[in-house]
């Protein structure tokens, strides 16, 4: 007899969370890195920047909308993908094309349902960057959406919801599809065992291709959530995000990877010891 562990569905969004307590200041300046109209300060300037204006602890800004994103987003997308997995893959691994689109829509569906979150997120780490008399001071996530929902109504709780479900699916696919099926690959060669350096060189992997994947539309979503009313819609924050030049797409696009790749390492680290310590026990 076989035993393995299998995760709970809430182990996805404990892991981000975790993950997310350690790259927060990286999300913080990849926003503000985004939301700059002219390229004017690169990563290292942009932290010397907020460190010097705000003060040290002004890179967590922001930290209670990010978990709060975590723990609606991320629970959502890992809850839908490793229950359907591990439905499906009771007799086998599934096909990588069956990953990809369960991945898709797992991610979509938590991109819609994180959005609020999300939208506060960037709200609040970007709020330094305005004038004294323009800033919203939320005074953490869970005033900061009933502030929008009050001040600006429940439309504008899901603000830029199309870039942040479309956004949501690449990166889950990215992360989770490319994920299961590094970390097949690497087991499938005997070299290595389920161990952490596999689960290491797994994530890594994953990491590097969610980056790749998400960047245009991350760079979409956040301009769209941040905006005063300067956008009409997607197709415009489109043609006025296209009017600075295709890289502008991937405006950001180091230090996305140098916070989403160590926030996926971190996360599926995370996770494979909770379902290594607390998963459910199947015995086969």
């Amino acid at each position: 007899m076989a035993e393995r562990r299998i995760s709970r569905w809430y182990f996805g969004g404990i892991a981000s969370c975790g993950a997310a307590c350690c790259t927060h200041p990286l999300d913080l300046l990849k926003v503000h890195l985004q939301t700059q109209q002219q390229v004017k300060k690169r990563m290292m300037g942009m932290a010397v920047h907020v460190v010097k204006n705000d003060g040290l602890l002004a890179l967590y800004n922001g930290l209670s909308a990010s978990l709060c994103r975590q723990m609606s987003y991320s629970l959502t997308r890992f809850a839908i993908y490793e229950t359907v997995r591990d439905m499906m893959g009771s007799s086998g691994p599934m096909p990588f094309y069956q990953k990809v689109m369960l991945g898709a829509f797992g991610g979509f569906t938590g991109g819609f349902v994180g959005t609020p979150a999300d939208m506060v997120n960037v709200r609040m780490q970007n709020d330094m960057k305005l004038p004294a008399d323009q800033r919203r001071n939320y005074k953490h996530a869970i005033d900061g959406l009933l502030r929008v929902l009050r001040e600006e109504g429940v439309r504008k709780l899901f603000s830029g919801a199309t870039m942040a479900s479309s956004r949501g699916a690449m990166v889950t696919v990215g992360q989770l599809a490319c994920y299961d099926q590094a970390k097949q690959l690497v087991l499938g060669t005997g070299i290595m065992g389920d161990n952490i350096l596999t689960h290491f060189i797994s994530s890594f992997i994953a990491g590097g291709c969610a980056t790749f994947l998400c960047q245009p539309l991350d760079v979409l979503k956040t301009r769209l959530m941040n905006s005063k009313g300067e956008y009409t819609g997607v197709k415009h924050c489109l043609q006025e995000t296209a009017k600075l030049g295709p890289l502008a797409f991937y405006k950001g696009l180091v230090p996305a990877g140098i916070r989403l790749i160590p926030h996926t390492v971190l996360t599926f680290i995370f996770l494979e010891q909770l379902k290594k310590y607390f998963g459910i026990r199947i015995i086969s």
